[in-house]
């Protein structure tokens, strides 16, 4: 039996964002709100930044002394995933799977940090990006639900040592028809499709936690990207495709979950809104 040395539980503020361009968020008023929320730990997803740049960009946002670990894309402008924290990362990993992948490492999709817990079960955070994917391309859907596949078998090691486990990130799928406005038009689109949205019955079977759910209450929303395009933010027709998945003992840490929406499409420093969670570990 593993003995676990613990101290006064503090609660963890964690966000979650899709920053679509780290340099584009941090000249349009991201700085603003990491000043106003104050988080303990942020993950962001589409950094599309080289390695070189992103500490100095974490910086900028009012962040000089944070622990940065970010993993960039082969592909320069694209995907890119980090995790930025106040507490030290004790140690970080860039890949889904444990032995090198041609179909995954270097793509800027994966990114864990393992972080030190006063209830000494430790955390390990990680930054994803799932890909859109495309109804009409199966070879596009059937790399994206081998991610997920992936994802699922990642995760369960993660946990299987005791650690506290926490996904989040843009998974670029709605779960139920409460997490997107127009679920009647998009049964046929990538990212509503039956196939991706198994894999959240599944974690759900195996005892994850979507925390956004549970503190949200049960819908609709509320909802985490709209499109840049027509009136999709003025009218809140969104999907809620930004998520912390956690692992029960840390999912019944969690005291407050909070979607960042932007006050107006003029404040709008992404196309995603962050999502906030606070943990009580």
């Amino acid at each position: 039996m593993t003995t676990r040395r613990t101290t006064a539980r503090r609660a963890v503020s964690i966000a979650t964002v899709n920053v679509n361009g780290l340099r584009a968020a941090s000249a349009n008023g991201m700085a603003s709100w990491f000043a106003e929320r104050q988080p303990d730990i942020v993950t962001m997803q589409e950094v599309r930044a080289p390695d070189a740049l992103v500490p100095d960009l974490v910086a900028g946002l009012g962040a000089p002394d944070w622990h940065v670990v970010h993993a960039e894309c082969r592909a320069k402008g694209r995907a890119g995933v980090a995790v930025a924290s106040r507490l030290p990362i004790v140690s970080s990993r860039p890949s889904v799977t444990a032995k090198p992948s041609a179909q995954f490492d270097d793509s800027g999709r994966w990114v864990e940090a393992d972080i030190a817990t006063a209830d000494g079960r430790g955390l390990t955070v990680v930054s994803c990006y799932v890909h859109t994917g495309d109804a009409e391309s199966p070879e596009r859907m059937s790399e994206k639900l081998a991610f997920f596949d992936a994802m699922t078998r990642r995760l369960e090691r993660l946990r299987s040592d005791g650690r506290h486990v926490l996904l989040t990130g843009d998974l670029n799928v709605a779960h139920r028809e409460v997490d997107i406005k127009n679920w009647k038009g998009n049964l046929k689109r990538a990212g509503f499709l039956p196939d991706e949205r198994a894999w959240f019955d599944r974690m759900t079977a195996l005892g994850w936690v979507d925390v956004g759910r549970v503190l949200g209450g049960d819908g609709p929303g509320p909802y985490t990207w709209w499109s840049w395009r027509g009136q999709a933010f003025d009218t809140d027709a969104g999907w809620r495709i930004d998520y912390h998945i956690a692992t029960p003992e840390l999912a019944a840490c969690a005291t407050e979950a909070i979607v960042d929406r932007a006050p107006s499409y003029a404040a709008r420093w992404s196309d995603h809104a962050p999502v906030v969670v606070s943990y009580r570990i």
